[in-house]
């Protein structure tokens, strides 16, 4: 039952790290500070998704759910619904690179919308 519940928590903890890579450039709107935890994690979820590698995370929870002895037919909550977000069916290479790119760009933009806000100062009306 531990390597379950680590396993599940595993996969919580990828969907997290997923969901900061992408949208993390806007809490740094709030906290600038961030922003030395965030790079480098969109720097590697960019990369590993362009060169169609595998987040250690993963093969880390397969470990742990064949440590936990459950068939792999056994399906729960966590299997059903958040890892078909991180891996959803027909993922070929190229959907990953576009997705890739596509967090690329969106950060891009968060940071170049907060940059070019903290160059214009504070507005005086």
């Amino acid at each position: 039952m531990t390597y379950r519940m680590l396993a599940d928590l595993t996969v919580v903890s990828h969907l997290l790290f997923v969901g900061f890579v992408v949208f993390g450039g806007f809490g740094m709107w709030r906290w600038p500070g961030i922003a030395w935890l965030h790079l480098p994690a969109v720097g590697w979820g960019v990369w590993i998704e362009c060169v169609g590698g595998i987040c250690p995370l993963t093969p880390f929870e397969y470990w742990l759910r064949s440590r936990s002895g459950l068939p792999v037919t056994d399906s729960d909550f966590l299997e059903r619904f958040l890892l078909p977000m991180l891996y959803p069916s027909g993922l070929t290479q190229t959907t990953q690179v576009m997705l890739g790119c596509l967090a690329f760009l969106l950060n891009l933009v968060v940071y170049g919308v907060w940059w070019c806000r903290k160059r214009s100062g504070p507005s005086v009306e």
